[in-house]
């Protein structure tokens, strides 16, 4: 069985099509979400379209929640234009929209085969905000899968590829769509890579595989899309488009 894992797609339909092309070519047998879909691109409406007919299961993010909760940004960030963002994007969305996100699962669990299980997240199993990263210390890295077992684990949220070995589990984590970043910025201000990432995982006879995969992207059809918008981040991802 082999499943493509996409996360962080951030309204930027130009990639999720460029990505959804290029899993088609790969083929596979399962598509998953692993959430922060609609907030901080310039196409949150054409996204949630696009997600409903792939009826595909989507894993709630720490952005999708903040779509739900207008107080839960306040726990992760101040910057004004994020907080402007994400409100921008709220109001964007329809009430049927909105109804869709609370479709989306905190984690889930598939088996790849009989012996191979793959535990998806955002963030980490504990929640949709961690950063689980390459350089994160084996002891915290424990913590955060307390309670856990899997032959795989992946989560999104820090727009930063990784395949990492912990104790024997692959720790994955397939990127960005939407908004890969060149290093990890714990805040600051990122720099956005000119490609979309996403991962395929599969399994035989109880052995799993994991494929890192980047997609090159049309830089005019992104500033074209940003430029329709009226986004706050609009003049943000232009000059990232530039």
């Amino acid at each position: 069985m082999r499943v493509a894992l996409i996360s962080d797609l951030h309204a930027n339909e130009v990639a999720l099509q460029a990505v959804l092309d290029d899993i088609q070519r790969v083929g596979v047998d399962q598509l998953v979400c692993l959430g922060d879909v609609a907030t901080l691109g310039p196409r949150p409406g054409a996204i949630m379209q696009r997600l409903r007919d792939l009826k595909c299961p989507c894993i709630m993010g720490n952005h999708d929640a903040f779509l739900l909760d207008p107080d839960l940004i306040h726990t992760y960030t101040e910057a004004p234009i994020v907080v402007e963002a994400v409100d921008w994007c709220r109001s964007a969305l329809s009430p049927d929209e909105l109804h869709f996100l609370r479709t989306f699962e905190p984690n889930l669990r598939i088996a790849l085969d009989a012996q191979t299980a793959l535990l998806l997240f955002h963030g980490s199993p504990r929640s949709h905000m961690q950063d689980l990263l390459a350089t994160t210390p084996p002891d915290e890295l424990d913590c955060m899968l307390e309670g856990h077992e899997a032959t795989v684990m992946a989560g999104g949220h820090t727009h930063i590829q990784m395949l990492r070995q912990h104790r024997g589990t692959l720790i994955v984590n397939p990127g960005s769509v939407g908004l890969p970043f060149k290093e990890y910025v714990a805040g600051r201000t990122p720099t956005v890579l000119d490609h979309a990432e996403y991962a395929t995982i599969e399994a035989a006879r109880g052995v799993a595989s994991v494929t890192l995969r980047r997609v090159a992207l049309d830089r005019r059809a992104l500033r074209t899309a940003a430029a329709a918008s009226n986004n706050p981040l609009r003049s943000v991802l232009l000059q990232q488009y530039a």
